[in-house]
């Protein structure tokens, strides 16, 4: 039998202020906003066995110095005007942790249940903190711990920070220490910067940087779409979900970059970049790329939301594979440099051109999720056999299925798995079949692991 109750976490004199929102927050705030009750889509979601298992005393004063350290946990968000969002970080306050009391083998389908409680319901930003816990007791001890947080707080990135510094605060370390030795951008800082004349410049170039491209971008990519007619007789069909796991790739990879002295996103992009312009029927191929935007030591300590798109133009991807990847470097830079932006007044300005039929198909988008720090042999041995015995062991599944995305032709995520790569795609029926799917994840995958195979036998 399953009892509830709820305990309270209290934080006081913590730091507190009032200031613009940042671009990320603005971002964020804005879809999910307009989701209205999809908006827990969004929503992070972190269901965590504690071992061994701990007091609820010690869990929730755990999480109390995580609350002390990162204001984004405790930071609301208010209109302000017509155009405005304010960002209210609070010093003091109480938030709830719903406890759930079960026999140890039910800790799990205990936890689900949980965690569909906590993150299956919108977060009201005007008026609570956009952090959730919950607690899984069984016999007087916590063996797990339930994290449910808005988009609003904190990003992929964000996430794993507050993952890997929960952690060193359970080890002992407390808010004081851990940020003297790692200072972390708090988002008030960071709305101060983008508020002040180098940040309004840096928002202008950016937004020029993006219409600039749109207006040099191909205006379709799809040139003959799978069947563009559901656009209009189906508009409520689901988009499909392909995960490629591949073993093969993950070490390819490696291999490709280190020989053409680039990073392996780059690798990565390059022969996505190269893939679609042979499928697409455009030459020219635009992304939207997902970029960390944490390139100062303090933004990647910081737990928010700070990631925004890149607008990414190759042009002439489909002649040479090797080009395609050395020349994603050069423009990939450029395009980073202007990843942060009101994005709000971009949305306008997009749409202007999107009225006048100015505007590049902007629908592909492209999420390489992976922290730089954590490879996919950190923790698994990696495989000695050879790249073509590897290439066997690839899985290609088809987890779930979407509702429509506006916007949305292709979406591809990267993501690090214990010992593989992974490329999980989504995409619209009407532009893409999935043996059109399979057909881009594989041949992203073949183009390096041959590109390996060839340089390692030169």
């Amino acid at each position: 039998m399953t009892t509830v109750e709820e305990r309270t976490i209290r934080l006081d004199s913590a730091r507190a202020g009032t200031g613009p929102a940042t671009w990320g927050q603005r971002a964020i705030w804005g879809v999910v906003t307009r989701l209205g009750d999809d908006a827990p889509r969004y929503n992070l979601r972190l269901d965590l066995p504690l071992t061994p298992p701990r007091p609820a005393s010690r869990v929730l004063a755990d999480l109390t110095e995580l609350l002390r350290m990162h204001d984004s946990l405790r930071t609301r968000l208010l209109p302000h005007g017509e155009d405005g969002l304010e960002q209210v970080v609070d010093g003091t306050g109480e938030l709830p942790a719903r406890v759930r009391t079960c026999a140890a083998a039910e800790a799990p389908a205990v936890g689900e249940a949980l965690m569909e409680e906590l993150a299956g319901r919108p977060f009201d930003h005007a008026r609570e903190w956009p952090f959730r816990v919950g607690l899984v007791e069984c016999e007087g001890l916590v063996h797990r711990l339930v994290l449910a947080a808005s988009h609003t707080a904190m990003d992929l990135w964000g996430e794993g920070r507050m993952l890997r510094d929960l952690e060193l605060i359970e080890a002992g370390e407390s808010a004081e220490s851990l940020l003297a030795a790692r200072p972390a951008l708090q988002p008030l800082q960071a709305a101060a910067v983008q508020s002040s004349p180098l940040g309004r410049r840096r928002d202008e170039a950016a937004r020029q940087h993006w219409c600039e491209r749109l207006t040099a971008g191909p205006r379709r990519i799809f040139l003959d779409p799978a069947a563009p007619e559901l656009a209009a007789t189906d508009p409520g069909r689901l988009f499909p979900n392909a995960l490629l796991r591949s073993p093969a790739l993950a070490v390819a990879v490696e291999r490709v970059a280190a020989e053409l002295g680039v990073s392996d996103a780059a690798v990565l992009l390059g022969a996505a970049s190269h893939q679609l312009a042979r499928m697409s029927g455009s030459s020219d191929v635009l992304f939207q790329v997902v970029v960390s935007n944490r390139f100062q030591p303090a933004a990647s300590e910081s737990v928010s939301t700070m990631a925004q798109e890149a607008v990414f133009l190759l042009r002439d991807a489909d002649k040479d594979f090797e080009d395609a990847v050395r020349r994603t470097r050069s423009v990939s830079f450029t395009a980073f440099r202007h990843a942060g932006y009101d994005k709000w007044a971009l949305d306008r300005e997009v749409a202007r051109l999107v009225e006048r039929g100015e505007a590049a198909d902007h629908s592909c988008w492209w999420n390489d999720t992976r922290d730089p720090g954590i490879g996919p042999f950190d923790t698994v041995e990696r495989p000695r056999s050879a790249l073509g015995e590897l290439t066997g062991r690839t899985e290609l599944s088809w987890p779930t299925e979407f509702l429509p995305r506006a916007n949305v032709s292709v979406a591809v995520d990267v993501l690090t798995a214990p010992g593989a790569l992974e490329l999980c795609m989504t995409a619209d029926p009407a532009v893409l079949t999935r043996d059109g799917m399979e057909r881009f994840l594989r041949g992203v995958e073949g183009l390096i692991v041959a590109e390996a195979v060839a340089r390692e036998d030169a």
